[in-house]
C-alpha cells in the first residue's frame, strides 16, 4: 500500500486513475493541476506521484520538482499523451522514475506504481540506514558510559538533523569539537564543509577579517578582497571555539549572522547572505562574561538555544577503563608501537589523579607510556604524576576552586575540613619560606598581625614550626 498523488487536469482520467490503484489498496489523492499538486506537496508526504506532463497551468517537470523538494525518495511517473523519446530521456534524467504514454494498460500503470512504491521504500530504509550509520562513525570518539556521557551522545542525536545553534560548554580538553564534528557528521551538512577556528588563538585585529572577510583596501596590506569563513563554511558549519574571547565588534558581527543570515566584510558598505549553522564552545562561564559586561546578552541566548555541558575526566572515573583501552588502540595504531593493557594499580593510580587536562592530557600520558614503556603491560611507573589533584592544579598555576572541592570526599565536616586546610596552608608557606613568619605572611597576603593570630589559632608554636635552616659560610 502507497500513498498516492494523481494530477491531471482532465477528470475523467484521474478518475481511471484512481479507482483502479485504489483497488490494489492505495491511498489516492487527486489534484486538477501543477499548482494544486505543488500545494499537496508541500503539505504531505507522498511515496509516489502520477502526474500528466503537460496541463493549462504547468508542467510534469514543475510537480516533480516541488515533491523532489519536499522529499527527494518520492518516486515521480509521468504520463503524456504525446510520447517521444527526447521528452522521455529528459524526464528521466531530471529524476523521474518511469514515463507511460497514454492511452495505456490500467495493469501496466498498477505495476509501475507498485515498482515505483518499493522503490521509495528502499530509497527510505537506505537513508535511515545511512543516518544510523552516521550516528555510529559520529560518535564512535565520544567515549564513555557513564550517565553524562549517555546525555551528550542523546543531545548530539537530537540536535544534529535541526539546524539550531549550539553552545558547548567545558573545561579545556574535554573533548569540545569531537562534539561539533560529530554534530555536523550526523547533519544533513555533512557533505559541505565544516570550519573550525579558535577565536583565542586570532589577534582581535584580524579576527574580523578572518571570520567575516575582508575587501580590497579595508586595512594596511589588504591588497586583495578576500572572503572570510562564514563564506567558506556557505551551506555547511562554522565552528567557533572560545566564543567568549571575540571582541565586542565581532559579538555585534555574528549577531547579524544569527539574526538575519548575512555578514558584510571589513570595508564594504553591503550586506551578502550565507547559510552557515553555528556551533560555539567556551571553557568559560558565558554568563558570567554576561554579569561583567564582557559578553553581549543578547548573543549569549542567541548562542545557548541548545546547550550540551561536557564533565570534566575527574568526574568520570567509572569511564577511565574504557577511555585508556579505546585510546590505547588508536595510539598504537597511529605511532606505530604495540597496544599493552593497564595494570590494575595503573588503572587506580590514574584514578586518583585529577586530569586537569582531561581527555587530552589523558592521550598524552598513555602515548608517553606506550613509547617508554618497556614491560607487557603498562604499570604505575609509566605514569609519572602527582596523585593529590590539588597538587597538580598548583604546579600548573592555576588552583582551581572547583578542582579542589572535587577532591574532597561528598560527606565531610565543612568547619573541621575548611580549618585543616588553612592550617595546612600556614605550614606549606612557613616551609617554602625557611619558616621566617613574615615571608610566609607576605605568601598568604596576611598582615602580620593577622599571620600571628592564626599561628595561636593553630598552635603553631616554634616547636611545631619548620627549623630554619643556616646559610652556608663562605
Amino acid at each position: 500500500m502507497a500513498n498516492v498523488l494523481v494530477v491531471d487536469d482532465e477528470p475523467g482520467m484521474r478518475r481511471i486513475l484512481s479507482v483502479n490503484l485504489r483497488k490494489d489498496a492505495h491511498v489516492v489523492i487527486e489534484a486538477g493541476g501543477a499548482l494544486e499538486a505543488k500545494e499537496l506537496v508541500a503539505r504531505q508526504d507522498f511515496d509516489v506521484v502520477l502526474t500528466d506532463q503537460r496541463m493549462p497551468d504547468g508542467n510534469g517537470l514543475e510537480v516533480m520538482r516541488a515533491a523532489h523538494q519536499d522529499d527527494p525518495t518520492t518516486a515521480v511517473i509521468f504520463l503524456t499523451a504525446v510520447g517521444t523519446v527526447e521528452l522521455a530521456v529528459e524526464s528521466m534524467r531530471q529524476g523521474a522514475f518511469d514515463f507511460l504514454t497514454k492511452p495505456f494498460v490500467p495493469e501496466v500503470v498498477k505495476a509501475a506504481v507498485a515498482r515505483a512504491s518499493q522503490h521509495t521504500k528502499l530509497l527510505r530504509e537506505n537513508a535511515v540506514l545511512k543516518s544510523e550509520m552516521r550516528k555510529l562513525a559520529g560518535n564512535d570518539e565520544i567515549l564513555g558510559s557513564c550517565s553524562a556521557m549517555r546525555t551528550v551522545r542523546d543531545l548530539i542525536a537530537r540536535v544534529a538533523g535541526t539546524n539550531s545553534t549550539v553552545l558547548i560548554t567545558g573545561e579545556t580538553g574535554t573533548g569540545k569539537e569531537l562534539v561539533a564534528r560529530a554534530i555536523h557528521k550526523n547533519s544533513q551538512r555533512s557533505q559541505r564543509p565544516f570550519i573550525a577556528v579558535n577565536c583565542a588563538a586570532v589577534t582581535e585585529t584580524l579576527l574580523e577579517s578572518e571570520l567575516f572577510g575582508h575587501e580590497r583596501g579595508a586595512f594596511t596590506g589588504a591588497d586583495r578582497s578576500r572572503a572570510g569563513l562564514f563564506e567558506a563554511a556557505h551551506e555547511g558549519t562554522l565552528f567557533l571555539d572560545e566564543v567568549a574571547e571575540m571582541s565586542a565588534a565581532a559579538q555585534g558581527k555574528l549577531l547579524r549572522v544569527l539574526a538575519y543570515g548575512e555578514i558584510q566584510r571589513v570595508g564594504s558598505t553591503s550586506t551578502r547572505r550565507v547559510d552557515v549553522r553555528i556551533l560555539a564552545a567556551t571553557h568559560r562561564r558565558l554568563e558570567d562574561r554576561v554579569q561583567e559586561g564582557s559578553f553581549r546578552e543578547d548573543l549569549y541566548y542567541r548562542l545557548a538555544v541548545v546547550p550540551i555541558h561536557l564533565p570534566p575526566l575527574r568526574q568520570r572515573p567509572e569511564d577511565l577503563e574504557e577511555l585508556c583501552k579505546a585510546l590505547s588502540l588508536r595510539i598504537a595504531e597511529e605511532v606505530k608501537v604495540r597496544p599493552r593493557p593497564l595494570s590494575p594499580a595503573a588503572l587506580e593510580k590514574l584514578k586518583r589523579y585529577g586530569f586537569p587536562g582531561n581527555i587530552r592530557e589523558l592521550r598524552n600520558l598513555l602515548e608517553r607510556a606506550l613509547i617508554l614503556g618497556q614491560d607487557n603491560e603498562l604499570g604505575v611507573k609509566d605514569f609519572p604524576i602527582e596523585s593529590p589533584s590539588v597538587v597538580t592544579c598548583r604546579k600548573s598555576g592555576e588552583l582551581s576552586v572547583e578542582r579542589l572541592a572535587e577532591s574532597l570526599p561528598r560527606q565531610l565536616n565543612l568547619r573541621n575540613t575548611l580549618g585543616e586546610l588553612e592550617r595546612a596552608l600556614l605550614v606549606r608557606a612557613l616551609n617554602d619560606s625557611n619558616g621566617i613568619q613574615a615571608e610566609a605572611a607576605r605568601q598568604l597576603e596576611l598582615s602580620r598581625s593577622d599571620m600571628g593570630y592564626k599561628l595561636a589559632k593553630y598552635s603553631l608554636g616554634p616547636e611545631e614550626l619548620p627549623v630554619r635552616r643556616a646559610e652556608p659560610g663562605p
